[in-house]
């Protein structure tokens, strides 16, 4: 009985089977989960308009998409598409390091199942899931972070924004006591000059206000930064 694989390239050997080679073959397999648990690829996808195929190259460690960490690189002139073999499952941590403005789109080879996208000024990271569900025909790639409603922050571990070296960052964080939940909205657009942000609907809907409508000149705020300190 011959060798089988799994989704992922993984050689499954029948009971009796390679005599003289099990050793090099299990020595394969078990670089290939090594590969698959935390191995990094960078893969070009430069070009036009067009679509690039990761693939799966059963009991070797060639395959494009046999990865954990995927980075896109190269000089790209149009939207593209990058695609894994329909009866793939497992989760994919994406880096769009392509230069130019067009998206790149990651889904399955065919079917309608749902994908991701990074937009056309989106060089950042992705998390996704491909989930090969429900049979193969129409398999979802999920983003997991686009899907989540809330993001997992306490008060000890704060959203931290690095900066273009990553020698600082900019924190943003919850009050240590919260007196009930609730949500701030941002709002839709930039302000003009000399406005602040500190007007809310009373729903947490923020909005910005000229500093003006304060009733305190600039020279009054100074005088009274003065004389109380």
């Amino acid at each position: 009985m011959a060798s089988t694989y799994t989704d992922l390239g993984i050689e499954l050997m029948a009971t009796g089977e390679n005599a003289g080679t099990w050793g090099t073959k299990t020595n394969t397999n078990l670089n290939l989960i090594e590969q698959l648990t935390g191995g990094f690829a960078t893969v070009s996808i430069a070009g036009g308009a067009g679509t690039t195929a990761l693939d799966i190259d059963d009991g070797a460690l060639t395959g494009t998409a046999q990865q954990r960490v995927i980075e896109f690189t190269g000089s790209i002139t149009g939207n593209r598409i990058v695609t894994i073999p329909n009866d793939v499952e497992t989760f994919y941590i994406l880096k769009n390091s392509t230069s130019g403005a067009y998206t790149v789109q990651f889904k399955y080879a065919t079917g309608s199942g749902s994908s991701t996208t990074f937009s056309t000024t989106d060089k950042g990271t992705k998390i996704v899931y491909a989930s090969a569900s429900p049979d193969a025909t129409n398999p979802n790639v999920v983003d997991v972070m686009a899907n989540s409603s809330e993001i997992a922050v306490t008060n000890s571990n704060p959203i931290k924004f690095q900066d273009a070296d990553n020698s600082a960052f900019v924190g943003i964080d919850a009050p240590a006591t919260v007196s009930g939940s609730y949500t701030l909205t941002l709002p839709a657009a930039v302000g003009s000059t000399s406005q602040a942000l500190v007007t809310t609907d009373g729903s947490g809907t923020l909005g910005f206000t000229s500093t003006s409508s304060f009733g305190i000149s600039t020279g009054k705020a100074i005088a009274m930064a003065i004389v109380f300190g």
